[in-house]
């Protein structure tokens, strides 16, 4: 596969690894069990924004990035978006604590691109580590798929989205 664009199908046998909200563990430091997110089988019933970055917790995906759909989540919602999901390479402890720790519970999925499969799939990798980039999914097919070419969020923050929406 390669780099999806406007158009395109999202592919068959996407699957993302993440830690569910529970109340019960709804500590920063509780693990929780991972659990397989079929993106190929929810994203044909949904419109979905999906947001790589390369890491949980680092500065400009921190303070940048997450800040900004959290934010704005209330207008992603109110354009017909029925889930925001972040992958990053950290696996889904890491991606869980990182919701929690930006007082995420179940409006945003955190989850993990554990091996970097999916991002591999379409070149968008720095390295080791997931790209910074976003795609749009309206039930099933790609609306908006862009990687950022620096070290910003110029086409993958939540503004280049809601003008896409």
């Amino acid at each position: 596969m390669s780099a999806l664009k406007a158009g395109d199908d999202f592919p068959e046998g996407v699957t993302f690894t993440y830690v569910p909200y529970n109340p019960e563990q709804g500590s920063v430091t509780a693990c929780g069990i991972p659990v397989k997110y079929d993106a190929s089988k929810e994203f044909k019933e949904k419109k979905v924004v999906l947001v790589s970055v390369p890491g949980a917790f680092t500065p400009t995906c921190q303070n940048t990035h997450v800040q900004g759909y959290i934010e704005k989540l209330p207008q992603l919602k109110a354009a017909g978006v029925d889930q925001v999901i972040f992958i990053s390479y950290n696996d889904a402890w890491v991606m869980s604590a990182w919701g929690k720790a930006n007082g995420v519970k179940d409006e945003i999925i955190f989850a993990s691109d554990d091996g970097t499969p999916f991002s591999s799939s379409l070149g968008w990798t720095l390295g080791a580590r997931t790209a910074r980039y976003a795609i749009l999914v309206d039930h099933g097919k790609v609306v908006y798929a862009e990687k950022e070419p620096a070290k910003d969020v110029g086409v993958s923050g939540v503004d280049a989205v809601l003008a896409k929406l």
